[in-house]
């Protein structure tokens, strides 16, 4: 995939904050939790409750909060599609990695296993 610069200023200036209502909402309707969600967040990021809950008071950017991040090592098996890219393609590291946040949310708000979710090798 090849990303505007532009594409990619608007996810690294984007409030981590500002999104995460959107992600509980999702998941909630589609008969998922937010425990479930945040289950989800720490395995891509480690980030446990109490470092969400900074990093949406402090309104962390997507950028400041993937910097914090410890992304896991099997993140690099989430591929797919997400509003129409493949995550796998991305070439921007920061945009692939909000883009699998936002697959890894899609899949809960699916109703996808867990197990599945949290990819092991």
């Amino acid at each position: 995939m090849k990303n505007s610069s532009d594409h990619d200023k608007k996810f690294a200036a984007m409030t981590f904050s500002s999104v995460y209502p959107y992600y509980v909402a999702k998941v909630e309707r589609k008969g998922r939790t937010k425990e479930e969600l945040h289950q989800v967040i720490e395995w891509l990021t480690g980030f446990k409750e109490a470092n969400l809950t900074e990093l949406i008071d402090t309104k962390a950017t997507f950028l400041q909060f993937f910097q914090k991040a410890k992304l896991n090592p099997n993140a690099h098996l989430i591929t797919g599609v997400i509003c129409g890219y493949r995550v796998e393609e991305i070439e921007n590291p920061l945009t692939q990695r909000v883009r699998y946040l936002d697959k890894l949310v899609d899949e809960l708000a699916k109703g996808r296993k867990m197990e599945k979710i949290l990819r092991s090798e």
